[in-house]
């Protein structure tokens, strides 16, 4: 039997301003659990329980504000919301506030900012609300 696996085992977002934006990071993600695991020269890996799954860099002559969604996994309605309050303290701008999205379904609970290169993230949970 094959042991199933994640599909993804890290992303990496391209940035301008490294400082800036390993502080946005470092407050924006950490209500959602993630916190800085790894830091190198222009490079800083974020993640749960100690395993970096998600890096950002700085590469000279690289366009930055690519586009890039990245949607990370909520506990709850209330993460959701200390995320986007988080992200646009640390210097983010509004590209949806924390709500739910029926368009995705039911019980689609999400929060969106654009991070200071641009790019656009999001919190989400998918349970519905007990109360």
């Amino acid at each position: 039997m094959v042991r199933a696996v994640p599909i993804f085992d890290h992303i990496g977002l391209t940035i301008s301003n490294f400082d800036r934006s390993l502080a946005f990071f470092t407050q924006a993600l950490a209500p959602l659990g993630y916190e800085l695991v790894k830091q190198f020269p222009g490079a800083a890996g974020f993640g749960p329980a100690g395993k970096p799954d998600f890096w950002i860099g700085a590469r000279p002559g690289q366009p930055t504000s690519t586009g890039v969604h990245v949607a990370f996994a909520a506990s709850g309605r209330a993460a959701v919301r200390a995320f986007y309050e988080a992200a646009v303290a640390a210097g983010g701008t509004d590209n949806g506030a924390p709500g739910l999205r029926p368009q995705y379904h039911e019980h689609y609970y999400g929060a969106f900012v654009h991070c200071p290169d641009g790019n656009n993230i999001e919190a989400v949970c998918h349970e519905a609300y007990l109360g």
